[in-house]
């Protein structure tokens, strides 16, 4: 048998009937809808709007990717990821990617390649991420937002790897980000 996406949309489909929201905040909101399930059943579904983001796979000149260790309050601990940030509304994808290097980073790319979309919550969240790759890295100053801190590292993919499977790095986004980016890196260390 061969794995077919779409074959089994329709007979799955849910219909929303009602839609409440019962949070608003600076950039998420919590929805409460009901929906017609496919047996005809009416179930009930909770999830979070999000504005999307981007997450930037940063490879320098000698191989080394850009990361960033950042506190992140809901887990309560600093975790090693690539740079990312949300999407402004109506801002292109390529933009963001572009602000984001350059505000968390200090730097400008030169060769950047959109490498696929990633889902991290799917179910409770319609939050999607971009990925990239950049390429051609310039330091032209860092500019974080007000009330963002976080540190600069460097990490060749090697290492990448073996902090993934070691459980050092378990950010989804950054992880699900390197292994798209793994074939096209000039020195993965893994070849």
């Amino acid at each position: 048998m061969t794995f077919r996406t779409g074959q089994f949309d329709k007979q799955l489909e849910e219909q929303p009937l009602t839609s409440e929201e019962v949070y608003s905040g600076i950039f998420l909101q919590v929805r409460r809808d009901r929906a017609r399930a496919p047996d005809g059943s009416v179930v009930g579904r909770e999830f979070l709007r999000h504005p999307g983001a981007v997450v930037i796979v940063a490879e320098a000149d000698d191989g080394s990717l850009l990361v960033e260790h950042q506190f992140r309050y809901p887990l309560q601990r600093v975790f090693v990821e690539f740079p990312a940030g949300k999407i402004d509304p109506g801002e292109p994808i390529a933009d963001c990617a572009i602000r984001e290097l350059a505000e968390e980073t200090g730097h400008r790319a030169r060769d950047w390649q959109h490498l696929g979309c990633m889902h991290p919550c799917i179910g409770y969240s319609d939050e999607r991420i971009e990925i990239f790759l950049a390429r051609g890295l310039e330091r032209v100053g860092q500019r974080l937002d007000e009330g963002e801190f976080l540190e600069l590292d460097t990490i060749m993919p090697d290492e990448f790897e073996r902090a993934v499977f070691d459980g050092r790095i378990t950010d989804g986004k950054s992880i699900t980000a390197y292994f798209l980016a793994r074939p096209r890196l000039q020195r993965n260390g893994l070849r």
